[in-house]
């Protein structure tokens, strides 16, 4: 027995072979459990900072990219044991087998640590959201989606500079110097993508807008349904949906109609002109009460503005306490039907424009 584990096979003992195997086949039976012991650790931490959070969801989150890094790395550290053989050693394209598959090991390894990474990140987004959502501040919420967004551009960045230095043996600090020209003409042609970005932050911090809000900038109009890192996405009054830089929601006059105090409405009558002048200042009367009567309605104007040869022109406006646009359609109809019953009433008429056919025979 012990002449077969002692006999060399490839340059490595049948008994390195067989304790080799046995690590790499006992961790990947029981990579399940050794990843949700290794997230319970992790959520130790987490707790500490974010307290009454449930242990359940953050598991199920990294334990499937926990258990990649833990095999890979196992896996790797067990290989270390064993010689490469020597008929392996063969180059592929100038490169040596054993290279190949080392750098393909890093490779494998920062990606499953990047990716555990990257859903820490998704879960602390969650339980910050879900605080978020506790407070009547939208501003709450989209903070935190885009700082989920740019930290995990962070980790993405990190992430493939890792695997220049670990994998391809590429000096960071060297390349970062070799890279600063190209960076500054980088910087120049990606100007406006910058632009956007350094706007994303003064959007965030000036808050002119909150997602929720109804705005209007340039051509459009209509809800901010996300501000992202480069572009704001707008869902407009046809339910399009369009992105605006945010470059141009900083620098662009932007109305904000969230935050109007008022809705205003205007309504010209051109009354026919035969028309009293003891009924118009009735009319008048009669209206300016009844926008009055109005608890919706902030301030009102109903006066006689122009007395044409077609007839008398009334323009009344007024202004609607802010609120849904559907409340703003309910105040403005009612007050439609009030000036109609007015009219009617009175037994006044609007001014029609009258056409004089003269039929003449000829001789």
């Amino acid at each position: 027995m012990n002449d077969f584990l002692n006999q060399v096979i490839w340059d490595n003992s049948v008994k390195d072979y067989l304790i080799v195997a046995g690590i790499i086949l006992l961790v990947f039976l029981f990579k399940r459990y050794l990843s949700k012991y290794f997230a319970g650790l992790l959520f130790r931490l987490i707790k500490l900072v974010f307290r009454g959070v449930d242990k359940r969801p953050f598991v199920n989150l990294i334990v499937r990219p926990l258990e990649i890094f833990l095999l890979v790395l196992v896996t790797m550290i067990a290989l270390e044991k064993l010689t490469f053989p020597f008929v392996l050693r063969f180059d592929i394209y100038k490169i040596s087998l054993h290279n190949i598959v080392e750098v393909c090991s890093k490779i494998i390894l920062i990606l499953a640590f990047t990716w555990l990474l990257l859903r820490i990140i998704d879960f602390t987004a969650v339980v910050m959201e879900a605080r978020a959502n506790l407070t009547p501040d939208l501003s709450d919420n989209q903070l935190v989606s885009f700082f989920k967004d740019f930290f995990k551009a962070i980790i993405a960045i990190v992430g493939f500079v890792l695997i220049l230095k670990f994998a391809f043996q590429f000096q960071v600090s060297s390349l970062l110097t070799g890279l600063s020209i190209a960076t500054a003409a980088i910087a120049l042609a990606t100007r406006e993508s910058i632009e956007n970005l350094i706007a994303s932050f003064i959007i965030f911090f000036d808050k002119p807008f909150t997602t929720g809000d109804l705005v209007k900038v340039q051509q459009v109009t209509g809800t901010v349904e996300k501000i992202g890192l480069r572009s704001t996405r707008i869902r407009t009054a046809e339910k399009t949906y369009v992105t605006v830089p945010n470059k141009q929601m900083v620098d662009s006059i932007l109305d904000n109609l969230s935050l109007r105090t008022h809705r205003r409405a205007f309504l010209n009558l051109e009354l026919d002109p035969h028309t009293g002048g003891q009924q118009v200042s009735e009319l008048l009367l009669a209206i300016n009460k009844a926008l009055a009567a109005n608890s919706l309605v902030n301030t009102s104007t109903a006066l006689l503005t122009d007395v044409t040869k077609d007839g008398y022109v009334v323009q009344v406006e007024y202004f609607v306490l802010a609120g849904t646009q559907e409340t703003f359609n309910s105040v403005r109809q009612a007050i439609n039907f009030s000036i109609i019953g007015l009219l009617e009433k009175m037994h006044i008429k609007l001014a029609t424009k009258e056409t004089k056919i003269v039929l003449q025979k000829d001789g």
